[in-house]
């Protein structure tokens, strides 16, 4: 199952092991059982002095197994095998389980072991699924180091049945005690926050009481990371308040594209952005979304950021760069659908609809790719496109069009997305030459039709385009002093990590020359 080079690495990382855990497997004649069978040997004969494996177990869910530290009674159950993207998890929750001390801040582990309750969580994942790993972690995290916590993992593909019965269309699907919890990329301190309800006022008060910075950059996406480099190189008290680090990087599956890193996926470029701020002692405060900017009174007097959940933060210069999320096509039945048809990420839960019917909606570069992608494990896709024409690259465009189960719709603009009240059953569209309405049926609807910039919040307060956008000169500054704007939430063209990341680092050396011409 695992190959040599693979074995030498796990072998490695088991050597920090220092603590004695048992694997108990359920299992039963299926070839799904007999791998994970494998698997388990595998790493039990890695560690044998601290690894112990039975095969006696008779959990409901077969083939499946818990990973437990001897005399300890946290409960952490892998159903199916967690490989692909999992691999990782599984290593992680054997490391953790056997001492090995996990990278997170001691407040974020205080406040795992202060939940009180009964939490019994159920995780469904893909293994083609790059978002599912940091909820996995999270809630394995959280049971290894509260009793109280259970935690499953499902691998939907060896448990198809159970998905179709509870209807799942989206990963990661998270459900606690029998009851929706919930869906899409969480971190394990936004599942920790919704658990502990006075969370929220502590953590307004605690950054309400810092120090003004003089520099504080809104948005943790490849810009605001760029930027907390390049002030905090200045020797100045900088700050970064996300609502997720990493941005919509986290959500990107392949790079490709980024000057001297040949090949890497969002979920590590993500994590090597926040490494690099971190180790310039810049101050990260996550789980933060701005909802309003109040300049500054005076000339070089404190600007102020007010947060959703009541706390504020105030500094010199602000940097905004909270970047762009996936436009909604803003039709019937899509609101309505989400996570029950409705999808954004084809390769998060593309492998649900494996067999069955989808659409993709967009024809630029990412509605193609994910058309392409689609169509290898689908039935069929029908690919709908407003323009008269596709707009993604040639090369693209030709490997659509080559492939057997693909329908391309042209001047096409989608009316409704239709369901049965639980689920899609299918999508409307108008032939925009015709005027006549068809129906197309289906289960699946996945949207790509380009972003929307998070300036919501800053309507009124500075010059935004009519996109939306920030308006921003050579320089990244605002039509405010003192705030300066960077990234895919301005009007600078070509929205690419690249040049995100470019105008980060000008606008935090605009901003620090915006600091030394100030007054003494």
């Amino acid at each position: 199952m695992l190959d040599q080079d693979i074995k030498t690495q796990l072998a490695a990382y088991l050597q920090r092991v220092t603590q004695p855990f048992e694997m108990v497997a359920s299992l039963n004649d299926s070839d799904t059982s007999r791998e994970m069978l494998d698997l388990l040997q595998t790493i039990q004969s890695l560690r044998s002095d601290k690894i112990t494996l039975k095969t006696d177990g008779n959990d409901m869910r077969k083939p499946s197994f818990t990973v437990q530290r001897v005399g300890a009674n946290n409960s952490l159950r892998f159903a199916g095998l967690p490989l692909g993207h999992e691999f990782t998890s599984l290593v992680l929750a054997l490391l953790w389980t056997g001492g090995h001390p996990p990278k997170v801040e001691a407040d974020v582990l205080d406040s795992i072991r202060a939940l009180d309750g009964d939490f019994n969580f159920e995780v469904y994942m893909s293994l083609t699924c790059h978002n599912c790993p940091d909820v996995v972690q999270a809630l394995s995290l959280m049971a290894i180091f509260n009793p109280k916590v259970k935690t499953v993992v499902i691998e939907g593909g060896a448990f198809q049945a159970e998905v179709n019965d509870r209807e799942i269309m989206a990963v990661p699907m998270v459900f606690l005690n029998g009851q929706m919890f919930g869906s899409g990329r969480m971190t394990v301190e936004e599942i920790v926050a919704k658990l502990d309800t006075g969370a929220a006022a502590r953590d307004a008060a605690k950054l309400s009481a810092q120090d003004p910075y003089e520099v504080l950059i809104v948005g943790g996406g490849p810009a605001g990371a760029a930027a907390s480099v390049y002030a905090a190189r200045k020797g100045i008290r900088t700050g970064i308040a996300a609502e997720r680090f990493g941005g919509q990087v986290n959500d990107t599956l392949a790079i490709e594209n980024f000057v001297s890193v040949l090949e890497t996926d969002g979920p590590k470029f993500a994590a090597a952005l926040e490494a690099h701020a971190r180790a310039y002692d810049v101050n990260i405060m996550n789980l933060q979304r701005a909802d309003k900017l109040i300049p500054a009174t005076e000339p070089g007097g404190l600007i102020e950021i007010q947060l959703a959940n009541g706390g504020s933060l105030k500094s010199k210069t602000v940097i905004l760069s909270t970047g762009a999320r996936w436009r909604n096509v803003n039709v019937p039945g899509e609101e309505q659908y989400k996570t029950k048809g409705v999808a954004y990420c084809p390769h998060c839960d593309g492998p649900l609809f494996k067999g069955k019917r989808v659409s993709v909606i967009g024809g630029g570069n990412s509605g193609v790719e994910a058309a392409i992608d689609l169509a290898g494990v689908v039935a069929h896709v029908t690919l709908i496109e407003f323009d008269t024409k596709l707009r993604a690259d040639a090369v693209l465009v030709n490997k659509l069009k080559s492939l057997p189960n693909v329908t391309i719709l042209v001047n096409a603009q989608t009316t409704e997305i239709t369901g049965d009240g639980q689920k899609v059953n299918g999508l409307s569209y108008k032939d925009r030459a015709t005027e006549v309405v068809h129906h197309v049926e289906l289960e699946g609807v996945f949207v790509q039709i380009g972003l929307v910039p998070n300036t919501e919040w800053l309507k009124g307060t500075l010059e935004l385009s009519k996109h939306g956008e920030i308006v921003v000169d050579a320089k990244g500054q605002t039509s405010l002093p003192g705030v300066f704007a960077a990234g895919d939430a301005t009007t600078v063209p070509y929205k690419q990590i690249i040049i995100a990341t470019g105008d980060g680092a000008k606008a935090a050396l605009s901003a620090f020359d915006y600091l030394m011409r100030l007054p003494a």
